[in-house]
This record gives structure tokens, sequence and C-alpha cells, in this order.
């Protein structure tokens, strides 16, 4: 067996000098605890990218294994908190003294929380798609998260021309009778002769990421979700018995959207939490009347801040 093994990295120069933006690795398949705000603490499965910048012009590369040893060390030891998240990223500068000054890591996975219905108080479980990102740069450490929420949208314009079929079909219906039956016209209208026409609604994303402030110390996931959904108020429901969708189509009738509608309830929502120094929203309404997709984008429109794209 050989004595001593060859390190490539350090004793090797590069064949064209250059500093790089990122090296790293990404889709790393591993587990880890998270912690959030009010939550216990759950075991996800994890796909994670992590980075570190190369300054040294001359280096033949970094030492991706002292990255992936370090988020080892944090999945089988340790949990995913703002904290371990931060110590994270400076002992990946750490580790590649001289090699690097910034440093990114990106933790994207499933988060599963118990949802009630609207009446009933059934429960179910929803899955969430989470990403969490952590930044090194110019000695600053960034903390943001990604949160995918679905609801339901009802279209405005198709719920008035519903509306104007349906008072067409009653004038037809009752049109010269100088005294209409109250009790006629209540079964009428529980018929589809009278409901003659619905509007249409489907399933909608809002894709919200938001820049946590120093002050925040918990992963405010929970936070979040509550947020956008009290903000929206048609959330995708799990279990739901009878009344939980007569309820769901309560809301819907109530609470009609375009896409710019949404948009708008969540930015008045989200500038109004101090704990988020910026945000991004992304809102897409899953056409079901066209084969293409209603979408918009707002940020808060802070200086340096998130660009639309």
């Amino acid at each position: 067996m050989p004595t001593s093994m060859p390190d490539v990295a350090n004793q090797s120069s590069a064949q064209h000098e250059g500093v790089l933006d990122w090296v790293g690795m990404s889709e790393i398949e591993v587990p880890v605890m998270v912690e959030a705000k009010g939550e216990a603490i759950r075991p996800v499965s994890a796909k994670v990218e992590a980075f570190v910048n190369l300054i040294q012009a001359k280096a033949k590369g970094i030492h991706m294994s002292r990255l992936y040893l370090l988020l080892d060390q944090l999945s089988t030891e340790g949990s995913l908190t703002k904290a371990s998240l931060v110590e994270l990223l400076a002992n990946f500068i750490a580790s590649h003294e001289e090699l690097s000054d910034k440093a990114y890591i990106k933790f994207s996975f499933d988060y599963h929380m118990r949802r009630k219905s609207l009446i009933s108080g059934k429960q179910g479980w929803k899955a969430y798609p989470i990403t969490i990102i952590g930044c090194v740069r110019n000695g600053e450490t960034h903390v943001e998260m990604k949160i995918d929420v679905p609801y339901s949208s009802t279209c405005p314009c198709s719920a008035a021309l519903a509306r104007q079929l349906i008072q067409k079909a009653f004038e037809e219906k009752f049109s010269g009778q100088n005294q209409i039956d109250s009790e006629l016209v209540h079964q009428w209208l529980g018929t589809t002769e009278g409901i003659v026409a619905t509007p249409h609604s489907q399933r909608s994303t809002a894709e919200v990421k938001v820049k946590l402030s120093q002050e925040v110390q918990d992963f405010p996931i929970t936070d979040i979700i509550n947020l956008v959904e009290g903000a929206l108020k048609t959330p995708v429901q799990a279990a739901v018995k009878r009344e939980d969708e007569q309820e769901f189509a309560r809301l819907n009738g109530q609470n009609l959207m375009f896409c710019e509608d949404a948009g708008r309830r969540l930015k008045h929502a989200l500038n109004s939490v101090p704990a988020f120094t910026d945000f991004w929203v992304r809102v897409n309404h899953f056409e079901s009347l066209h084969a293409h997709d209603a979408v918009s984008v707002s940020t808060k429109g802070i200086a340096d801040g998130y660009l639309p794209y």
C-alpha cells in the first residue's frame, strides 16, 4: 500500500488561472432534523447545494470533501436551525482558509404539516415545498426562506358571466308572472336548470420568498404559511367532509381573484411584517379555461433588494 496519496487540489496549479464565483456540489441527498418556530423538531429528506468561491487564481480547486463532511456532521449530530446554518457557513469559509471568503448553502425539502378542515375539524397532512438559503458575502450573513403555498382561485370574469346566465334563466322561467311563489323559486334555484352555469376555478400556487432580519431566531415556517393562507382565504384542503366542501365553495365565491388580486393581497400582508426585510412573490394560476397559466410577480421594492426575475 502507498504511504502517501496524491492531493491534486493542493499539489497542482490551474492550467488557466482565474477566480471563480462559486464552486461546490448540488443535489446532495441528506436527511436532516428541522427546527421551526412553534413546531416540534422533525426529520426531512433534503436536497442540498453547497458552495464557496475560489479567490486564488492559481489554485487548482477547492476541497469539496470538507464541505460535504461539515454538512454530514450537521445531518448526523445536529439539527437545521438559523444558528446552525450560520455556523455551517462560517465553517465552510474556515475550512478553505486563503481560498474562499464567501459561502452559500441551500436546503430544499417538503415540510409536512397537519392542517384542519374548514368546518368539521378533520385533520390531514399537507406537504409544503420549502427552500432555506444561507449566504455569506462581503462579511455579512444573509438567510432567506421560500415556501410554496397552494390555494384555489375563482375567476371574477367567469363568475360575472355565470351570474348573467343565471339571471337570463330566471327571466325566461318567471317572466310575465305578476306574483312569484318564493318556495317555487327556492326549489328552482336548487336545480341545474336554475344554476345554469358556474364560474371556472383552478388550483393555484403562491411562491413566497422572504429575507429574514437579524432579529429572527427561528425559521417562521408556520407563520408564513398562515399569513399566505389567511390573506388569500381559499387554502387547498386535506381531509374534508361535505360541510367543508360547501364552505370551500362559499369562500371561493366570496374571494374571486385574478392573479393580480392575489399578488396584491400577499404584497399587502408581507409589508406588514417587519421581520421580513425583503420579499418576492410569484402567483401562479394554473388556468382551467386556457392552456397557459396566469402569473403575477411582485417584490418589496427596496434598494438593492430582490428583482422580479
